[in-house]
């Protein structure tokens, strides 16, 4: 009778005090590693923002940043696609061939990258060199068009402002491709009559001297949500938490930056990172000769419908679709409301 009572005893104090025990020796919880992939870093302000940490209130605490580079938005939409990272900065172009081709239903839009040809500010230029003899796009029948990537962005406010004017690639006019810290050289050697291009590599002091702007992407389209924040809908879902306290902090870094009196640490920044002279960044970024980011972070979605209707008519698309089904502002509205 009484080992049975001992025994009981001791089963109580077991139940007890179990549970504090085991809350005592429980590890902190790690923070959730957010692989974000990028391709210039100068352009978008996500994921550089995070290297000031100082002024971020989570980091390290709910979450981290891993900033994974690649040369084009199409790569990243692979790798967003085999797991190998978690938020891409995409192009509207890629988004499109994601949800038709690539039948990535469960993408989700969720925070502005950059826009193209916003009121006063910067539109991605299409050079020819000054002694080229083109005057009109009419002039370009029968040269070559270089791009970074043919089905890109840029490839395709180029073919629309060439059908405009009566010319369709391969009959009229050839395309080819070059990534954009060498397709200046290619317009310089003559290698190319026409050329599209983005900062840093149209502020070269070299093609700047050589060349002159013979349209403008918004020339050909309009304003353009040309670079889209991107993830999955189901990466959301199973990390809301952290993903609030990403977004937050991340609209922290974007007031942070585009505040004038910052401009000069964003440029010691910005040089750092992107491993580019500050001089050179000093000539355009965050400034009006830059693209155009949105301060509270939200992408321009009746740009982006245009953008994608666009891509359907030039025959990159089999169908247009309703982009709104496709984003998910809720975070970054969220993270607005809790950084004031």
């Amino acid at each position: 009778m009484r080992r049975t009572i001992i025994r009981a005893l001791l089963f109580i104090g077991i139940i007890v005090f179990a549970p504090s025990l085991a809350a005592g020796a429980a590890p902190a919880a790690t923070p959730l590693t957010i692989r974000e992939g990028w391709v210039s870093m100068t352009n978008v302000l996500s994921p550089m923002v995070f290297a000031k940490t100082d002024i971020m209130k989570q980091y390290g605490k709910s979450y981290t940043v891993e900033p994974v580079r690649f040369t084009g938005t199409s790569a990243e939409l692979t790798a967003l696609a085999s797991g190998e990272v978690d938020f891409i900065t995409i192009a509207y172009s890629s988004l499109g061939v994601a949800i038709e081709n690539a039948h990535l239903d469960d993408l989700r839009v969720v925070a502005d990258g950059f826009q193209d040809g916003a009121s006063g500010y910067l539109s991605s230029p299409y050079l020819v060199r000054n002694d080229s003899g083109i005057k009109t796009v009419e002039d370009l029948k029968g040269k070559v068009v270089g791009v970074n990537v043919i089905g890109a962005a840029v490839d395709l406010a180029a073919r629309a402002m060439l059908r405009e004017h009566h010319l369709e690639a391969s009959r009229d006019y050839t395309v080819v491709e070059a990534p954009f810290p060498t397709i200046g050289a290619m317009l310089l050697q003559h290698k190319a009559d026409l050329i599209s291009d983005v900062p840093p590599f149209i502020y070269d002091p070299k093609l700047a001297a050589e060349t002159h702007v013979l349209f403008t992407m918004k020339d050909a389209i309009g304003t353009s949500q040309m670079i889209v924040l991107a993830t999955r809908a189901e990466f959301l879902a199973k990390h809301r938490a952290a993903l609030d306290d990403f977004f937050a902090d991340m609209l922290r870094g974007i007031h942070w930056i585009l505040a004038p009196a910052n401009r000069p640490a964003a440029i010691a920044l910005a040089a750092r990172l992107s491993k580019l002279p500050p001089q050179r960044l000093s000539v355009y970024f965050l400034t009006q000769k830059d693209y155009y980011h949105n301060p509270q972070g939200l992408p321009d979605l009746a740009a982006l419908q245009h953008d994608i209707d666009n891509q359907h008519r030039l025959g990159f698309l089999k169908a247009a679709f309703d982009v709104r089904k496709y984003a998910d502002l809720s975070f970054i509205e969220r993270a607005a409301r809790r950084v004031k």
